[in-house]
């Protein structure tokens, strides 16, 4: 009985603080902020070299798994 009542309430608790984080204020006005006619740029995040590092790092990967697959083929 005391386990399904921590459940019920855990879940409960759950959903509450849920809903309090997905919360977001309003969008600003238009024409605020970013000149006379409102145009927003987004973040223009630079992402070129991290995904080169990635790439880079998934074919090293992958590399490694190949050799030892053929390593093991030879030893069996």
């Amino acid at each position: 009985m005391k386990k399904q009542i921590l459940k019920t309430l855990f879940t409960i608790v759950f959903i509450l603080a849920a809903s309090i984080g997905f919360t977001q204020p309003p969008p600003p006005p238009t024409g605020a902020g970013h000149g006379a006619s409102g145009n927003q740029t987004g973040g223009n995040a630079p992402i070129g070299g991290g995904l080169f590092i990635l790439l880079g790092l998934g074919a090293a990967y992958g590399s490694k798994k190949l050799y030892n697959m053929k390593k093991e083929d030879l030893e069996s």
